[in-house]
Order: structure tokens, then C-alpha cells, then sequence
């Protein structure tokens, strides 16, 4: 790990300062990673469809923050087919737990909701009342729906049948709540805090709060996205001030490094077979590929003319990179095998957290596409 740091210009006395600001030390049992040569991904390859998404219509849905709506886009043609409303300032489109249904989170406070997709058909249903979803994830066991209210530093639970709230936990410290994501075993989740410039620990089952990480590449640094890596042993977190990627091992005890990758570092998307990593850069109009064996970037893609990619996700054969530009009102469609843009589509205002659907997979941890 001395010569990632080296390699990726952290301060090499980096980790040690925010080992000694954790609240807590992780028990023996929290550290265990994955074994050597697991794919915690290995469910979702190219083509590895289930029976849960049987004749799920093709589509890529595309929140609009600011238009309050969702564009449908056909990905074989790129051509907008549908348009519907999408709650309160949406900001994700997430897959159930059991793939069955996709959701609309939408945050605008005081109110926010949910609106339901049937993916059998494209259409949307009614919007559910819940408060300030800003994104939505689920327990490793589906039994509840976890709500990111990050209007007001919560992680909500529901259950995810009837979205009535069992259980809400406030922290005042994570301004900003919004992005996470579990470790191979289940037993430990890594959360960020946007506006507090740190990242949260949490225990996997009873959702305490074992630790937290300042981050410190940059005083005023914006982390975003938090994704377990293919083989289970890293945490990354983009950052969209510090211009890259924190690294953190895979029970997140300790901060083991940082990799620049380009400006407004914002979403985090692995390729099917697990060997690369695509990482949003949307203050520069660029995508950096990540060799996820070596943590060390491999190229950089940009997108002519320029360009702000978001969020979004990966085809199911793995072939075409979807990402919304949250900035320009657009989608872009990018080969995985060179970079190329195949596609830059017009949509609604503010783009963010697009879904293309179907995704391999046996369940959703949720976001737009966390299927394992």
C-alpha cells in the first residue's frame, strides 16, 4: 500500500492522521475481507439476466432535478420514447431489492417521495409519500429500505412493502449524508458526508456508528460516490473537490490511499467482468478507466466538445457506458471497449441518476445499479 500512495501523490503520513481520528476500533470479525480471487459482482456478468427481470422492457430512465420529470430513452436507437413525473426534484432511479420494481427518489424538502416504475412496461405509478429521499439503498436481507434524508442527516428505514418508517437514526455529523455501500461480508457499511468532508462506518446489521474518516486531500472536499471494489478488498469514494478517488480497505479500517483522476470526481461504475472501473469525472467532461487489480488509472476518456457525466451505469451485455450530464440538459452513451461517444442525447434539466434497465443480478443493494 506504501507504493499506491507513492503512485497516487497522498501524503504519505495520510492514513496514520485518520486512523487516530476513528471513534472506535472495528472488531476482528468486521475486518475480514473477501478471499483471494472472489467476485463479489460475480452475479451481475455480461448477459447474466435472472428470472426477476423476464421480459422487462429495455429502457434507460433519467431523472431531471430541476424539470421535476423523467426521460425514457431507448438504448438501441437513442431516441427519447417516454417522458413522466417524477416527484419532487428526482434524483435517482433505483432498482427494488428483488428487481421487480424501479423507484423514482425525489428529495425536495419538506416533502420528496417515491414513484414506482413497472419495468415490464416502462409506465409509472403514483407517487409515494416519503420524506426527503434523496437516494434509497436496502439491507442485504431486502427485509428494509433505507432512505437517505439528507436534508436532514438521516438514514431512514422502511419497510419496503408498504413504506411505512420503522426506524431512523440521525447524524448530525454527516452534512450531507447521501452515497454508500457494504462491505463482501455485509458486516460494515461505508458511508460519506457530502458537506462534512468525512466518511462514516457504520455497523452492517445494527446500523451504529463504529468510526468516521476526515478526509483531508483538500480543507473543503465534496465526497461522493462509495463503491465496494470487484474482489472486496477496497472501498473507493469519489471526491468532486479533491479531483479523485479515496481507497479504504475492505471493512474500512483505515484510509490506505488516494488516486487523482480528474476534476469534479463524482460516479464510480465497474465493467462486467470486474476488471476495470469507470469513474466519472464531471467537472472536466472526462471518464477515467481504473484497473481495479492495480487501483492505478489506465487511460482517460473525453467527451468531444466537452461535457458534465454524472451518474448512470453499464449495459447489461457490458458493451456501452450510460451517463447523465448533469450540467447540460443530456445523456451520454460511451463504448466500454475504446471510449468512443456513440450517443448524446437532449433530456430534461439537471440529469442525474440515471438507471438502464435491465442489470444482471440476483438483488439490488440499490442506487442506480448496486446488483450483486
Amino acid at each position: 500500500m506504501l507504493a499506491l500512495l507513492a503512485a497516487c501523490g497522498d501524503n504519505g503520513d495520510a492514513a496514520p492522521r485518520e486512523a487516530e481520528t476513528a471513534t472506535a476500533v472495528a472488531s476482528p470479525s468486521a475486518t475480514a475481507g473477501a478471499a483471494t480471487g472472489t467476485n463479489v459482482y460475480a452475479a451481475a456478468g455480461p448477459g447474466m439476466l435472472s428470472e426477476a427481470v423476464r421480459g422487462h422492457r429495455e429502457l434507460v430512465y433519467v431523472p431531471n432535478t430541476q424539470s421535476d420529470d423523467v426521460t425514457v430513452i431507448d438504448p438501441k436507437t437513442y431516441k427519447v420514447v417516454d417522458r413522466f413525473y417524477g416527484g419532487p426534484e428526482p434524483q435517482h432511479v433505483v432498482p427494488a431489492y428483488d428487481l421487480g420494481t424501479l423507484y423514482v427518489a425525489s428529495s425536495r424538502v419538506p416533502t420528496g417521495g417515491l414513484v414506482p416504475i413497472d419495468p415490464r412496461t416502462g409506465k409509472s405509478g403514483k407517487l409515494i409519500n416519503v420524506q426527503d429521499v434523496y437516494n434509497l439503498y436496502f439491507t442485504p436481507d431486502g427485509k428494509q429500505g433505507i432512505v437517505v434524508a439528507e436534508a436532514y442527516k438521516r438514514l431512514d428505514f422502511y419497510d419496503p412493502t408498504t413504506w411505512k418508517r420503522t426506524k431512523s437514526l440521525s447524524f448530525p455529523e454527516c452534512a450531507g449524508i447521501n452515497h454508500m455501500d457494504y462491505s463482501a461480508d455485509a458486516k460494515t457499511m461505508l458511508v460519506s458526508c457530502e458537506f462534512a468532508n468525512r466518511m462514516l462506518v457504520l455497523d452492517g446489521v445494527s446500523h451504529k456508528k463504529l468510526r468516521q474518516f476526515d478526509l483531508d486531500v483538500v480543507p473543503h472536499g465534496m465526497p461522493q460516490d462509495t463503491r465496494l471494489t470487484p474482489d472486496g478488498k477496497h472501498f473507493l469514494v469519489a471526491d468532486m473537490h479533491a479531483d479523485g478517488v479515496y481507497v479504504f480497505d475492505g471493512a474500512a479500517t483505515t484510509r490506505t490511499g488516494f488516486i487523482p483522476t480528474g476534476k469534479g470526481t463524482h460516479g464510480i461504475y465497474f465493467s462486467r467482468d470486474g476488471a476495470r472501473a469507470y469513474i466519472s469525472n464531471r467537472g472536466e467532461g472526462s471518464v477515467t478507466v481504473l484497473d481495479t487489480a492495480t487501483l492505478k488509472p489506465l487511460t482517460k476518456w473525453r467527451i468531444p466538445g466537452g461535457g458534465s457525466p454524472d451518474m448512470g451505469g453499464v449495459s447489461a451485455d457490458g458493451t456501452v457506458l450510460w451517463l447523465s450530464g448533469r450540467y447540460d440538459g443530456e445523456v451520454y452513451a460511451i463504448r466500454t471497449k475504446d471510449g468512443k461517444l456513440l450517443a448524446r442525447i437532449p433530456v430534461g434539466a439537471g440529469p442525474h441518476g440515471l438507471t438502464i434497465w435491465p442489470q444482471p443480478g440476483r438483488y439490488s443493494l440499490g442506487h442506480t445499479g448496486n446488483i450483486r
